[in-house]
């Protein structure tokens, strides 16, 4: 349409993998999936994961790329301009790309809350580093570098620096300097998205890639010579890598002694374990939460997004399994034993609890504390920012702006729904509830929606076109039928056990608490607004379209 936003595209080929992958690797690689391998079953774990990885990710991954670039070349940024023109501007299939952007949305609210207790970790451990040449700091409570001499001594800092024991504990004195980082890390966000995806996101995702390589090598060189710290049998580097890799593991009784083992079939045919590691993978790539879909969209038309798809997927995977496994699961492991691994409660626990308990009793901790955190706040503003260019995109899109006053009102929102996050701490009922239904319930719907689409009112011949234009070595004729009779398939039947078997029971928990109630209230309150400014979006594109029927001349025929 003639009053749209000029486009604007990558740098580079490479600039948008580093930003894809970027937007993937985050707090779900370093933090979630470690937790996820200790809590359903170790190495069987990989099991269901990799088979979600080859059903879910590669396919889906891929035609997410073909769609972003499709509505790209037709002028549209946000979900809502795909689904629109992908479904031949269908205002139903629209809709449903609209509701879809409350995903990032409400998911980015809490997710830069806890990319700032990275960000502070790090700094209280630069303040120990610092402290043996007189230039030591502290930011609170905890003294310098986080030495606190025992796991319980930990969870106590950690609850009192989140304010998990009172609501409105960090509008407090004592909180105001985790508050100033949180505002901090918003202003960090959206100013990237500001600059734009090749002067703002892609710069940065060129300069912390190798960064967060460069730190994730350092700990794991660190974590390998480390040999048998503590002489116990069973905790040496080994001991941690078949924890992480052999499916059956071995069981403890209350007073920590072996009493047999636990076969690889105990957790596969638990269904949970398959729901988690399903979730795990929509984490893992970044997919059916609109980030990749949208920077696909400032791809030029006739880039290899084959390619492009596959490598950003492998760096993540690399990033995931090999990376953030062997940083978080060993050393635990190591210092802490494989029984202590199983009081492990949340991946929450195992990075702000367990792992500062492990830097303590490491050689060099206080260096590999502070990059270990800023590692992950490093690789958490890659994956924030992307959550945030969807919104921006959307309202750019809405309200005919410019960059500048769509961040601001996007800012602001988002600003209106931290507020209940960041107020509301005590037990983390707010975090909890945003979590639940955003970043595990809600992709799953939306997952299933976007691949219908692509399945049926796009159609998997137009998604297998857009995915071979320009691409070196032609995508597989399979990819469509694995894409409409595999992965479809796979993501209902994962959805109707969830819901059969959980969604009852949250729906009971959460009538039983007035912040998740409130949290809901919230959720509608976006829905019932993205609904709005949708219908009234597409309305005047069609008006647009009645008075220019061939303004999208030139890009039909591209």
């Amino acid at each position: 349409m003639s009053n749209k936003p000029r486009h604007e595209h990558w740098g580079s080929q490479i600039g948008v993998v580093l930003a894809v992958a970027g937007s993937a690797v985050g707090l779900g690689n370093f933090l979630r999936f470690p937790g996820q391998v200790v809590n359903y079953g170790g190495g069987a774990f990989m099991i269901p994961y990799v088979v979600s990885l080859l059903i879910i990710a590669i396919p889906v991954s891929m035609s997410e790329w073909a769609l972003g670039r499709y509505a790209g070349r037709h002028g549209f940024h946000s979900p809502l301009g795909m689904y629109y023109v992908a479904s031949g501007r269908k205002r139903s299939w629209g809709v449903f790309g609209g509701l879809s952007l409350s995903v990032p949305f409400i998911i980015d609210m809490y997710y830069i809350f806890v990319e700032a207790w990275c960000l502070y970790y790090a700094l209280k451990y630069l303040g120990g580093m610092l402290e043996p040449i007189g230039l030591g700091f502290s930011l609170g409570a905890g003294g310098d570098g986080l030495r606190l001499g025992s796991g319980d001594a930990y969870e106590r800092f950690f609850g009192e620096t989140i304010g998990i024991n009172a609501n409105g504990a960090l509008f407090s004195r004592s909180g105001l300097t985790l508050l100033t980082i949180v505002l901090a890390c918003v202003a960090l966000n959206f100013l990237m998205v500001y600059r734009g995806v090749s002067k703002g996101i892609e710069r940065f995702s060129k300069l912390v890639a190798p960064l967060i390589l460069l730190c994730a090598l350092f700990m794991i060189i660190r974590i390998m010579t480390l040999g048998n710290p503590t002489g116990q049998p069973g905790q040496s580097f080994l001991d941690g890598l078949g924890f992480m890799w052999n499916p059956t593991r071995e069981a403890y009784d209350q007073s920590g002694q072996v009493v047999g083992r636990i076969s690889a079939w105990t957790t596969l045919l638990n269904p949970e374990t398959w729901l988690a590691a399903t979730s795990q993978i929509f984490y893992s790539v970044s997919i059916c939460i609109c980030a990749v879909c949208t920077y696909a969209s400032y791809v030029r038309p006739n880039e290899d997004i084959a390619l492009s798809s596959l490598s950003a997927t492998a760096t993540n995977e690399f990033c995931e399994v090999l990376l953030g496994g062997l940083i978080a699961i060993p050393p635990a492991i190591m210092f802490l034993g494989a029984r202590a691994a199983d009081g492990f409660a949340s991946s929450f626990q195992l990075g702000f609890i367990v792992l500062p308990n492990v830097f303590e009793l490491m050689p060099m901790g206080q260096l590999c504390g502070f990059v270990f955190f800023f590692l992950l706040f490093s690789a958490s503003v890659t994956s924030s920012t992307s959550l945030v260019l969807p919104v921006v995109a959307f309202f750019r899109e809405a309200f005919q702006c410019s960059r500048g006053l769509s961040v601001l009102i996007a800012a602001c929102i988002h600003l209106a729904g931290a507020l209940i996050v960041i107020w509301f701490t005590k037990g983390l009922s707010a975090l909890d509830a945003f979590d639940f239904w955003f970043a595990n319930f809600a992709p799953f719907f939306f997952a299933i929606v976007q691949t219908s689409l692509a399945a049926f009112a796009w159609g998997t011949l137009k998604m297998r076109d857009e995915i071979a234009r320009g691409a070196a070595i032609k995508p597989p004729r399979f990819l469509a039928f694995v894409v409409k009779y595999v992965s479809l398939p796979y993501l209902l039947i994962i959805a109707i056990f969830w819901m059969t078997r959980n969604l009852k029971t949250r729906i009971m928990s959460t009538m039983e608490d007035s912040v998740a109630q409130l949290s809901i209230l919230f959720f509608i309150a976006m829905f019932v607004f993205l609904f709005i400014l949708s219908t009234i979006t597409m309305k005047r594109w069609r008006e647009e379209e009645t008075r220019t029927p061939d303004s999208r001349s030139d890009v039909e025929a591209q």
